[in-house]
């Protein structure tokens, strides 16, 4: 997939300066290495080269590499395969002739229906599933599977652990610049305003910076398709940041370290103080009312400056080595919104405001400010920073499952507060207690085994109209039925020989041009309500 696309690339760079070429009639120099757009000095080994020359070369390098590559996926079958059917009644009875029927929790499996060749290809041993779209799959990653995956998810999932079991909290950190004294000049400063909400924001600061290891540690993983990642980006990010943000801070601990020697350890708990009759004062969700008002504005207002976006587009301005690099740069500048990450986030900050909704109420007001904050952050962002993104639904409804810890959570802190405060024995902790039993009972049931459906927050409809996925929403269009009915096949995979026959030809005369040049022409003109004006002032740059 790389080869194929930097052999694009190369293909609509050596295009550009031909037509550069073809209106100036003037010969473009460039220097070929990275941030060689910038460089103006001509020393050894920046040597300047002619532009067509080079991107040809190049091109033809890569569709040698390109060719040797595929003759290689060709030798080494992955042992899976994507079958298209005519219509959906007929996918459904070879799903049900092929897949485990599940009878009590456990998984009993029949023999499918049996050809001359079912001997002979296995058919007994086949996993049949529903694919994805195939915007939603990782073609790169498909090649890693089976035991090799799984050691692989082990050892990122082993080191990370292990970083992140002692540097769990900002507290750490802090505490670590308290001792080189970096604190110090604020508190000088003797303004309350400042010496309250430098430690949130010290906190909220770390606590972004922090769950960027989580997030790529699942972007190694190599899942196989987008929603995947995305699900386990959500479920790692979100527990990290509730022990990270709420449960250690709350407890007065500091990492994970300390909170397994404080559960397991008796010497532990003999030589430490832990008063939890301060842990949990009343007045320590002011913290948190503090952390949840930087969020809405501090947090929300980064989202839309993406500043991490436009860093990475400064340093690919910076690296390119032509103009034409530099305008392939600025048309493919936007990527897909990361839903796992937001959702992480936003379950976070929700559970903080539910946890403490009974025990400190002011932060409820503040907690509706964030989400409706944060609603109009991301539907902007969504609109008209970001790629449309192909995922299946289970990254909603697995958010949705995940969030039934923030009520957990809020009677759990509730039946603590009322159990330092009155005793276990007392009439509000015991009731608190009982309904806690009853949650945890009904939300195990509803997320574990799929009792209490009529309790379900997502209730997809179903849609039976065909709708054309080019064009967001409307309905089908003659040439996306005509798509429908061909079988799909990985562009990467396609024969390359027509490509190459009208490649051929646009290395005599210029005018070649490759199959992805003109479905981004297609997608870019159903897609114009979708344009932000960022891209329209692109657009007018690259045609002037």
């Amino acid at each position: 997939m790389y080869l194929n696309s930097e052999r694009k690339k190369a293909e609509r760079n050596k295009k550009f300066f031909l037509d550069v070429q073809g209106k100036e009639h003037v010969t473009t120099m460039i220097n070929p290495k990275p941030c060689g757009h910038l460089c103006c000095c001509v020393i050894k080994g920046c040597e300047q080269e002619e532009a067509v020359s080079y991107y040809t070369k190049l091109e033809a390098q890569l569709k040698d590499d390109y060719r040797k590559e595929r003759e290689k996926v060709n030798r080494k079958p992955l042992g899976m395969a994507f079958v298209t059917f005519q219509n959906e009644s007929i996918t459904a009875i070879i799903l049900k002739d092929f897949n485990a029927c599940k009878c009590q929790g456990c998984y009993c499996r029949r023999e499918p229906k049996s050809s001359q060749f079912s001997s002979k290809l296995h058919t007994h041993n086949w996993t049949v599933g529903y694919a994805p779209d195939p915007q939603n799959v990782y073609w790169e990653h498909l090649s890693v599977g089976g035991i090799s995956w799984w050691l692989r998810c082990l050892v990122i999932n082993c080191i990370l652990f292990l970083l992140l079991f002692f540097l769990t909290t900002p507290a750490i950190i802090i505490s670590t610049m308290d001792k080189f004294n970096v604190t110090k000049p604020v508190e000088y400063l003797n303004n309350p305003i400042i010496t309250q909400f430098f430690p949130t924001l010290l906190l909220w600061s770390f606590s972004a910076l922090l769950p960027t290891i989580v997030y790529y540690s699942a972007f190694f993983e190599a899942h196989w398709t987008r929603s995947g990642e995305n699900r386990t980006t959500m479920h790692k990010c979100y527990t990290f940041l509730i022990f990270m943000v709420l449960l250690l801070p709350s407890l007065g601990l500091s990492s994970l370290d300390v909170f397994f020697r404080w559960l397991f350890d008796r010497r532990f708990l003999a030589d430490a103080k832990i008063r939890f009759e301060c842990v949990f004062l009343p007045d320590n969700g002011a913290f948190f009312v503090n952390y949840v008002i930087a969020s809405a504005f501090i947090g929300n207002a980064m989202d839309l400056l993406r500043i991490p976006g436009l860093l990475m587009y400064m340093i690919r301005l910076c690296l390119a080595r032509s103009a034409a690099e530099r305008r392939n740069v600025k048309r493919h500048q936007a990527y897909e919104f990361q839903f796992g990450a937001a959702y992480a986030w936003m379950m976070c900050v929700f559970t903080v405001v539910m946890t403490y909704s009974i025990t400190c109420p002011i932060i409820v007001p503040f907690g509706l400010m964030y989400m409706l904050l944060k609603h109009l952050a991301d539907r902007y962002n969504m609109y008209y920073a970001y790629l449309p993104s192909k995922l299946d639904k289970k990254i909603h409804s697995g958010a949705v499952n995940q969030v039934v810890a923030a009520p957990i959570l809020c009677l759990f802190w509730l039946l603590f507060f009322s159990t330092v405060r009155s005793g276990f024995s007392a009439a509000t902790s015991m009731f608190t207690f009982v309904v806690l039993i009853i949650t945890i009972i009904i939300c195990l049931s509803h997320v574990c085994f799929g009792h209490f459906k009529y309790l379900s927050a997502h209730n997809y409809k179903i849609d039976t109209q065909e709708v054309d996925g080019l064009e967001n929403g409307r309905p089908v269009c003659a040439t996306a039925i005509n798509k429908a009915t061909q079988m799909y096949i990985a562009q990467v995979l396609q024969d390359p020989s027509s490509e190459e026959a009208g490649s051929g030809s646009g290395e005599d005369d210029g005018q070649g041009s490759s199959q992805d040049e003109d479905i981004i022409n297609v997608e870019n003109g159903l897609n114009e309500d979708f344009q932000s004006g960022e891209d329209s002032l692109i657009d007018n740059e690259v045609r002037h």
